[in-house]
């Protein structure tokens, strides 16, 4: 099989299994029913919401089990857990397991989290190796289908579950549903040699395009006029064709390997032979060169990174730079699911512009100015901070991911990008407590609290935060220019 094609087969492959990896968006639809069922105080509950996110402080296993087990292992074991995490809990809201105490599923809770960060790893660790000149565009196209998870599974909630059966809906899914895609992906995640690779910039913009079509299908999909034209089956149907579709970049691979054999065949009619068949299934050769190849080989084998260029270990994970790339990432909180999936935008656009420390600074300064639009009352402040907020916390995702290879090496990457994720439960957990004070500090005595003096200085906290966040960025790309400038 064409080295090329199993590329793109990767890739797809990774799209399906971000677009379905975001179970822990889902906590909200039965987190209800279990303080009913546990009989648990807000604040209890509010564990459970960091429990769903706690799970990724031990991401680093995943990422160490990335390097000495096999990869499809590593999607199945995650699968696995996911299964065991939110199976349990299922059980448990239906009443076919008796009791349940609130400890037996604060740990469940962790473990189905944990389950996130095996799929994730081998995603990542995938499409870095398979496209180690493009992995910036690659990432930033199937982080980007990471937003869709809500979306998906919202979709296929309302069409096939009564309302009185949505709880136990979400909980079914989230453990039934990645386990089949993984069993389906994971003949498809293969990790391919690169030497000499084909530009693939048109195969690029091709699933840019889709990208873009499935984020406005989603987007347009969440309006409520928008019920009155699709019915939740016909927008469930819609969502599963817009996952299907990024495989015709496939068939169109196929297409193009075809006729470059019979163009090979034509100019060559005595010389062909399996190996012909294999590599030259490309471009023609002209002049003993490829026409349309990239060299790679200063890439291919990208064990260091930016740090040990200018003389820091990657190794050192008490570094100063990776504590800033921590640090930096500590207050990125993701609001806006449907424009997390448009982050790509930028993600691909900076790469020809500024470095990834330098994009991130970029993305990072207008968050800070979101959160103090929030101020304002008004509707349109509310669509626009949101909008911003979203497309830049996206776009960041994208960009650690490549922005920590380029900094790290690949070599240690799946246990480097495991530790800088382990910002998100910690944050979830410290601003989660400093919104609940904010918040009950101005309930009434119902311990009910309307309006914007609830949630006003959690907005200036956060937009301080985002400002400390800016410095910390602008400190790494300090520390970084000369590399990629020279």
């Amino acid at each position: 099989m064409p080295q090329t094609f199993i590329q793109w087969l990767s890739l797809v492959g990774a799209v399906w299994l971000q677009s379905i990896n975001g179970t822990n968006t889902n906590f909200p639809a039965y987190s209800s029913q279990l303080k009913t069922l546990l009989s648990i105080s807000q604040l209890q509950l509010n564990n459970l919401v960091f429990a769903s996110d706690a799970g990724k402080l031990f991401g680093w296993i995943s990422g160490i089990a990335a390097v000495y087990m096999p990869l499809w292992l590593v999607l199945m074991f995650g699968a696995t857990l996911g299964l065991i995490g939110y199976g349990l809990q299922y059980l448990f809201i239906t009443n076919q397991i008796s009791s349940l105490s609130y400890g037996y599923i604060f740990l469940l809770t962790v473990v189905a989290g944990n389950s996130i960060c095996w799929i994730n790893t081998v995603c990542y660790v995938v499409i870095i190796r398979n496209f180690p000149s493009n992995r910036q565009v690659a990432v930033g196209i199937t982080t980007s289908y990471l937003g869709l998870s809500a979306k998906i599974y919202t979709g296929i909630v309302d069409a096939l579950y009564i309302p009185t059966k949505r709880a136990q809906a979400y909980l079914l899914l989230n453990s039934i549903l990645p386990l089949l895609v993984c069993v389906i992906a994971a003949p498809l995640l293969r990790d391919v040699k690169v030497g000499k690779c084909r530009r693939m910039r048109g195969g690029f913009i091709v699933m840019f395009v889709i990208t873009i079509v499935t984020g406005t299908y989603a987007i347009i999909g969440s309006f409520n006029w928008a019920s009155k034209i699709l019915s939740p089956l016909k927008n469930m149907i819609g969502m599963i064709v817009c996952l299907l579709v990024p495989s015709v970049i496939l068939f169109g691979e196929k297409i193009r390997d075809v006729l470059a054999k019979k163009l090979w065949l034509n100019g060559e009619p005595k010389v062909y032979n399996s190996k012909i068949e294999e590599n030259m299934s490309v471009e023609r050769v002209e002049n003993g060169v490829r026409e349309d190849e990239e060299d790679v080989s200063e890439i291919e084998d990208h064990e260091i990174g930016v740090m040990e260029e200018i003389g820091v270990k990657p190794s050192h994970v008490g570094s100063l730079d990776l504590l800033l790339s921590f640090l930096y990432l500590l207050h990125s909180v993701s609001l806006a699911v449907s424009c997390h999936l448009f982050s790509t935008t930028f993600s691909q656009g900076s790469k020809y512009m500024i470095s990834g420390t330098g994009s991130i600074v970029a993305l990072t300064a207008p968050m800070a100015g979101a959160f103090i639009l929030l101020l304002n009352t008004t509707n349109v402040a509310l669509y626009v901070s949101t909008a911003i907020i979203g497309i830049c916390t996206g776009a960041i995702t994208s960009l650690s991911v490549s922005t920590t290879t380029e900094l790290f090496g690949s070599k240690n990457f799946s246990v480097n990008h495991n530790i800088v994720v382990a910002n998100i439960p910690i944050g979830s957990f410290l601003y989660g407590y400093v919104a609940a004070l904010i918040y009950n500090k101005g309930s009434n005595e119902h311990g009910q609290c309307i309006g914007m003096d609830c949630y006003r200085y959690t907005f200036i906290f956060w937009g301080s935060l985002c400002f400390f966040g800016t410095f910390l960025a602008f400190i790494l790309y300090i520390r970084t220019r000369k590399f990629y400038s020279g």
